[in-house]
């Protein structure tokens, strides 16, 4: 059996699934030779013009560069450089619209031409055959040499991965596309050069076989290349039918060695390198030439061109202007530049678009000429579409899967293969834009897989770092431990302890000692407070009812709800004189106890108005006789008996220097005194039972709208109201005489510095006053209230005397 190279130099060929015969038009270019576009007043260079990343940019603004300087520069094998077109100044680095289908802005170097085209120093190696194959694979890349066919794919990094690997090299010389003439022309005109270049991958590579794949459309092309061709090269030139797209890699290395590449695959898998013709002429030029690529053939064709053809355009040239040079005349309705061909071109958004290195045709077609798609309409499942994909794929189900987003279906149906070729939109009935769909679908897919990359990147520098803080805590611990070990080790032969475990088993003593002793020494005050709790509790067990002695904290709780309710009683007084418009002095409106007394006495002097008899009651010390209203005399002798005892209650309180407090005696009650010293309960008791009784005498002299003309009752005596009525004159000098007394014991008690307390005799009560408490706040208590009725004993004479003066 003969193997696949006897088979090919035998003249064997093969075929590939699909395909399709569209007209031609490579007539309307390919009759002249190539020409020079010439000069641009601007030279507009993307950084990235093929697959890969793109290079560091090496220049500034304002620079100015020679024809062949480098711009940008790259350390990998996917990043090749640029260059300088033509001499002139760097004018702008910025975002300019690029040849691509997205229509998408990418950052660009702007170069304003001097018109010179100055060449910089270039290095030449035209004895290449002397030179290793990795110095020229790095000539290739430093040269800036990308697949000219149309992928863009680094020339260099495809030479390295083929090194070794490899036995039959394939020269694409097919360009089946439509309308595309540039390679059939640089065959025609610069064969010598091609076939040169063809040399030199042959020394780079050494294969055992070398094809150059050319259509039967070109004759004038084959001719020029056999005519370079030497025996000794052992190059074969294979013509092929012509068939789109037979000038696709895969489909080309399956018509010419019958062997498959694997989907998702490059061709160097299977033992097989190609390279593009346009490829080869570039790397004669920068190997022999020393020239980078900074040009290349671009094809101007369709009718609305006026001069058809190819040219050498610099790389970064407008369109525009090439447009403008080569008479285009824009189609009146349909105004189309397309770059690329009928086929797998794609329109422009505008002219404003460099040339790039993957840029081979310029198409301006007339409406007529190439018809515009209508619409869209729905899919009939024909099937016309994966008859003629080439590689074999279901177009139709693809075109589903991408219109509903669902790119895992896509990538299962092997997406990826597809080559955009543009077949299955030729046959489509249904008009519907096939590629389209393909290529926004890749695009996605391409994103997808990216931004996974990204994070995947991300978690190994993450799990990175986190191995990384664990080894470095492994090394400190064992560190620590060798440190450890060593100085245990030192303590031992020096004869010493480890101090360390010492100070250890120091703490360890320490804890174990002071679990076992006695708790530490309580602090003296603290020690006495318990001790006298435990006294309290005792003994209030051992007495018969076993309850807790809280006699202080319930007078200390009675007497602040006793001061309460003096305030409470204050504010109530205070609305009374607002009321009845009776004045008084400051210092007496904040006295709280004020109030109290004048209630009391207000009360009192009702009860007395409100008696009908010419009598007063008697008091228990002192023996008034009833009919003093009916003799002045006696009238007058009870005047004189209030005033000795309001002296004698005002010497008591004035030579009391000690604080003292009563129990108030109220009408019709005894109290003994002495219950406040024996039991503090029954004081309170007795305490509130008072302050009870002057709230209603209060409430009763509010709700008393009538004047009231009586005499307010003095301490210890009672006096008769009907004196008024008998005898005006004599009472008002009674009143006055009590108004005297009562001011001369105001001010008695106000210039005592010192809390004093007095026994105010009630009407109808004895009290004891000989009674000392022992708690000075009650003493406090029972001054305030003596000082408030002696107060009110001289209200109520300026009263009276108001009321006789009326009368």
């Amino acid at each position: 059996m003969l193997s696949i190279i006897e088979q090919i130099k035998q003249g064997k060929l093969w075929d590939f699934h699909g395909g399709i015969h569209p007209a031609e038009n490579k007539k309307l270019s390919n009759k002249q030779p190539i020409k020079a576009a010439g000069i641009p007043q601007e030279l507009v260079l993307p950084l990235k013009q093929h697959i890969g990343s793109r290079g560091d940019i090496i220049v500034n603004i304002g620079d100015h560069v020679l024809k062949g300087q480098p711009l940008t520069q790259g350390d990998i094998a996917m990043c090749v450089p640029i260059h300088a077109p033509s001499s002139g100044t760097i004018t702008a680095i910025e975002q300019r619209t690029t040849a691509h289908p997205s229509g998408l802005t990418d950052l660009c170097i702007v170069i304003a031409t001097d018109n010179q085209d100055t060449w910089c120093h270039v290095k030449q190696h035209p004895d290449y055959q002397d030179r290793d194959p990795a110095e020229l694979i790095e000539i290739i890349r430093l040269a800036g040499i990308a697949g000219l066919g149309g992928a863009g794919f680094p020339t260099a990094r495809k030479l390295q991965g083929g090194l070794g690997n490899v036995d039959i090299l394939i020269i694409n010389a097919a360009e089946c596309e439509p309308y595309i003439t540039a390679d059939d022309r640089l065959m025609q005109d610069y064969a010598d050069e091609v076939i040169e270049g063809v040399r030199i991958l042959r020394h780079i590579i050494a294969p055992k076989l070398t094809l150059i794949g050319i259509e039967d459309n070109k004759p004038e092309a084959i001719k020029a290349l056999e005519a370079c061709v030497n025996e000794d090269d052992n190059i074969i030139i294979r013509v092929i039918p012509t068939k789109y797209p037979s000038g696709s890699s895969k489909q080309l290395v399956k018509l010419l060695t019958g062997r498959e590449v694997p989907s998702q695959a490059r061709s160097t898998s299977i033992g097989v390198i190609m390279q593009n013709i346009g490829t080869a002429f570039a790397i004669k030029r920068a190997i022999v030439n020393g020239e980078p690529l900074i040009e290349r053939v671009v094809t101007l064709t369709g009718e609305a061109f006026k001069q058809r053809g190819n040219v050498f355009a610099l790389l970064g040239t407008p369109i525009a202007y090439l447009l403008e040079k080569f008479g285009y005349k824009a189609d009146k309705k349909y105004p189309r530049v397309i770059i690329g061909g009928s086929l797998m071109g794609f329109t422009l958004p505008h002219a404003n678009v460099p040339i790039t290195k993957i840029t081979n045709c310029i198409l301006t077609p007339k409406r007529k000429e190439l018809p515009l798609h209508t619409y869209e309409m729905a899919c009939i499942r024909c099937s016309a579409c994966a008859d003629v994909c080439p590689s074999s794929l279901l177009p139709q189900q693809l075109q589903w899967y991408a219109k509903d987003k669902d790119y895992e279906k896509c990538e299962q149906y092997n997406l990826s293969d597809c080559i955009e070729c543009g077949a299955c939109a030729y046959v489509c009935p249904s008009e519907i834009p096939l590629v389209q769909y393909y290529r926004q679908a890749k695009a996605e897919i391409w994103e997808r897989k990216q931004d996974e990359m990204s994070a995947e990147r991300a978690r190994q520098r993450f799990e990175a770092k986190q191995q990384r803080m664990e080894r470095d805590k492994a090394e400190r611990e064992n560190r620590f431990a060798k440190a450890a070990t060593d100085r245990r080790q030192h303590m031992a032969t020096s004869g010493g302890d480890d101090a360390v475990a010492a100070a250890i088993a120091r703490v360890k003593a320490k804890q174990a000692a002071s679990k076992e002793t006695v708790p530490t020494a309580i602090k003296p005050a603290v020690a006495a407070a318990i001790a006298k709790a435990k006294a309290k509790q005792a003994a209030s067990v051992s007495t018969e009812d076993a309850v807790p002695d809280n006699s202080e904290m319930a007078a200390l709780r009675k007497q602040r709800k006793l001061q309460a309710r003096e305030q409470k009683a204050a504010k109530h007084a205070e609305l009374m004189q607002l009321q009845t418009g009776t004045e008084q002095p400051a210092e007496q409106v904040t006295d709280k106890k004020d109030a109290v007394a004048a209630a009391i006495a207000r009360a009192k002097a009702r009860k007395a108005a409100q008696q009908t008899q010419p009598v007063t009651e008697t008091e228990p010390t002192t023996q008034v006789d009833t009919n003093v209203a009916a003799d002045p005399k006696k009238a007058a002798v009870a005047a004189a008996v209030a005033r000795a005892k309001a002296r004698k209650a005002a010497q008591q309180a004035q030579s009391n220097n000690e604080i003292q407090t009563t129990t108030d005696a109220q009408p019709e009650t005894e109290v003994n005194t002495n219950v406040v010293a024996e039991d503090p309960k029954k004081a309170a008791v007795a305490a509130a039972v008072a302050r009870a009784k002057a709230r209603k005498a209060a409430q009763q002299a509010q709700s008393n709208s009538e004047t009231q003309t009586t005499t307010d009752a003095k301490p210890e005596t009672d006096v008769n109201t009907n004196v008024v009525a008998e005898d005006p004159k004599k009472a008002a000098v009674t009143a006055a005489v009590a108004r005297a007394k009562a001011r001369k014991a105001a001010q008695q008690a106000q210039s005592n510095s010192e809390t004093q307390t007095t026994t105010d005799a009630k009407p109808e009560t004895d009290v004891n006053t000989n009674v000392v408490t022992e708690d000075p706040k009650k003493a406090a208590v029972a001054a305030a209230v003596a000082r408030a009725k002696a107060r009110k004993a001289a209200q109520q004479a300026n009263k009276v005397q108001s009321n006789i003066e009326e009368e």
